[in-house]
């Protein structure tokens, strides 16, 4: 079998998968009492009642019912698309303040007014998407609301980058946090990726120069102050003026990065870094197969120090293959489809659940299942496998058409 009888056969595949995990979405999630979409299911596809709703969760699915339509066109999926605009508009929305909550509770009560940096962006992610896929010209001004407020409000200018969180009236917070189980630390790697990814999706949309050039300080940013480049691997978490303060290696986030890198730079056409960003890139990917994949082809979560954490989680796995994918374009090096075909195999056999939908959250060094992971939750989300296979469909199109 040649290369090209190999690629169509991932693509019926992934296309397949694709409207299975966008049927789950679609059928299993939506919140019939109190609008938008339900805040948690778990593992056996039971819907918790009470379940607080994140802005992550539903900025996500904005963007990936929205991205969705745009590449199948179909009445469900924009209808989907149409919901979860509204939805994140009229609850998540401040109109006070401007900018989006972090959490509300069931009801689509404010709960948590904090303003993230991470769900801003988001927030432009998902509704630069929605404008691109639909025309909604109240989205793109919305989008472009909130990069002004990420710039104006979380921009840091002493020593560049974006600081991590602020109060409902963007005023300094104590605690920054993203989530429990991160330093809190004023700026981090992971908030950097998911600006740098949403100003991406915007300019495709509105190639505003100023725009522009904060994507491009953004990549500057990646290769000066995060990338360790002799060890090929992000630096998690930061001191305002850039000093390191962590030595965990996120196997996941290396090369979900490596191709939002790559692709920051493309789209903007950013002749000038190009060749270094794709350098970079390919120092990511390469570092990340030599130490964080395991011999079935699947990744391993995160390295801190000499311990491993083997688990496999689910989204690591997505973004595996789209970096993988970006890797043979720019390398023609085959080894990297070999290494996709591999980590789709894990993902057929292992973390796709055929019985209750959509993928299991993590799984052990055996294959199986943790029971405690969710289906849908505050972090759990359609966005990674969804964009996985919207992404490797695209690029196999435009290989093999």
């Amino acid at each position: 079998m040649d290369i090209i009888e190999e690629l169509e056969i991932l693509k019926e595949e992934m296309t397949l998968e694709l409207e299975n995990i966008l049927e789950f979405w679609s059928t299993r999630t939506i919140d019939q009492k109190f609008g938008g979409f339900v805040g948690q299911i778990d593992q056996d596809g039971n819907v918790i009642t009470g379940a607080t709703k994140s802005a992550v969760l539903n900025t996500r699915l904005l963007w990936t019912f929205a991205a969705a339509y745009h590449v199948i066109g179909s009445e469900k999926l924009e209808q989907m698309a149409t919901r979860a605009y509204d939805y994140l508009v009229n609850n998540f929305w401040d109109k006070e303040f401007g900018g989006l909550f972090w959490e509300l509770d069931y009801k689509g009560e404010v709960v948590n007014a904090r303003k993230q940096a991470y769900a801003q962006g988001f927030g432009v992610y998902a509704l630069s998407e929605f404008y691109r896929a639909t025309g909604n010209k109240e989205s793109l001004e919305l989008a472009k609301k909130l990069f002004s407020l990420i710039e104006t409000n979380f921009r840091e200018n002493q020593f560049d980058g974006y600081i991590e969180a602020l109060d409902r009236e963007w005023k300094p917070l104590a605690d920054m946090r993203l989530s429990e189980k991160d330093a809190n630390l004023p700026k981090s790697m992971n908030t950097h990726l998911h600006i740098l990814e949403p100003y991406t999706n915007l300019y495709r949309v509105w190639p505003y120069n100023e725009l522009r050039e904060r994507i491009l300080h953004l990549l500057d940013i990646f290769q000066t102050k995060i990338v360790n480049h002799q060890t090929g691997h992000f630096g998690l978490f930061f001191e305002m003026d850039w000093t390191p303060k962590s030595d965990i290696i996120s196997f996941g986030h290396d090369i979900e990065g490596a191709w939002l890198l790559h692709e920051a730079a493309y789209e903007i056409n950013a002749t000038e870094c190009l060749n270094a960003i794709q350098q970079t890139a390919l120092k990511l990917v390469d570092a990340t197969l030599k130490e964080g994949t395991a011999s079935d082809g699947s990744l391993f979560y995160e390295k801190e120090g000499e311990h491993l954490d083997t688990d496999r989680h689910w989204w690591p796995q997505a973004e595996a293959m789209v970096g993988l994918m970006d890797a043979w374009e720019i390398t023609g090096k085959n080894q990297y489809l070999t290494k996709i075909a591999e980590v789709w195999n894990y993902i057929k056999e292992n973390v796709i659940d055929y019985e209750n939908g959509e993928w299991f959250g993590r799984i052990d060094e055996r294959g199986t299942a943790i029971s405690t992971e969710d289906k849908v939750g505050f972090w759990k989300c359609p966005y990674h496998n969804t964009r996985a296979m919207i992404e490797m469909i695209a690029r196999i199109n435009n290989k093999i058409t």
